[in-house]
């Protein structure tokens, strides 16, 4: 199938939404040779960057090296319409595609690829293990997970295993240049509905409770007293209790709070 019929439609399993004609593509990734004008401004973009202190949102490109980009992808169509898009973009070559995981970790260690476009779902071994493995061998390539799967579990499961950014294959051509550009800078792109998924995650993790707050009503009660300069005999009168009980109760306030005396016990109460 020509090129322009595969730009024409959609990238087989990999759709590329808001780019129905090849003319429509070589407008989102801007080249010289394709008009006399100058550079359209950057648009604003559906992907994410999680970068040290900053949103990524311009298409950076260097004219001095060419980003070196692998792609490990197990349907045909797709690895094509891939490498096409990244030998069109400035900047941007492809030095390998591969149909699954098991060929990826043979030969792209040769290619040393800057950045590799991962798929989660291969034959096989699957992208998320692939990555792992990858990243052993090559700890400073970074890998983009490219899947059509929203699911939490397979985003964290990628993340741990080493990839640094996680992007839906519904996203325009334009994007994933960008997304490729940005990784390679430092940043973490991710799709926007996928950086939505990972801020709430971290925003429903509950902050971990202090020590003081493990302790029971009546130890924390024993130990307001103490903080107030009572003696033992005291806050057992106070508090109707037997001299006895006030010291078991002091004994199990000193191993919630890691502590071993009554003055670091007031001192970690009163800092809580």
């Amino acid at each position: 199938m020509a090129a322009s019929e595969r730009y024409a439609g959609r990238f087989h399993s990999w759709t590329i939404s808001d780019c129905r004609t090849r003319r429509q593509l070589e407008k989102d990734t801007w080249h010289p040779e394709f008009s006399p004008h100058k550079p359209k401004p950057p648009l604003l973009s559906n992907v994410c960057s999680i970068a040290a202190g900053s949103l990524f949102t311009q298409n950076h490109t260097t004219t001095r090296m060419r980003i070196r980009v692998s792609i490990v992808e197990d349907s045909r169509g797709t690895r094509e319409s891939l490498t096409e898009l990244l030998s069109r973009a400035p900047g941007l070559t492809c030095v390998g595609s591969h149909a699954n995981g098991e060929q990826a970790l043979k030969a792209i260690p040769a290619e040393k690829p800057d950045v590799v476009l991962m798929d989660i779902n291969l034959p096989g071994m699957s992208g998320i293990e692939c990555v792992g493995h990858l990243k052993e061998q090559l700890p400073k390539t970074q890998v983009l997970m490219l899947t059509t799967y929203e699911e939490s579990d397979l985003i964290f499961d990628s993340l741990r295993n080493g990839a640094s950014g996680y992007l839906l294959k519904n996203m325009p051509p334009s994007e994933l240049v960008q997304a490729v550009e940005q990784v390679h800078a430092g940043g973490a792109p991710m799709s926007m509905q996928i950086a939505r998924k990972v801020v709430n995650h971290f925003q429903r993790i509950r902050k971990p409770s202090s020590d003081v707050e493990k302790l029971t009503r009546r130890e924390q009660e024993i130990l307001a007293l103490l903080a107030k300069g009572y003696l033992y005999k005291e806050i057992a009168d106070h508090l109707g209790i037997t001299l006895s009980t006030v010291r078991a109760h002091l004994h199990t306030v000193y191993e919630k709070l890691h502590v071993q005396s009554r003055t670091q016990a007031v001192v970690k109460f009163l800092g809580q």
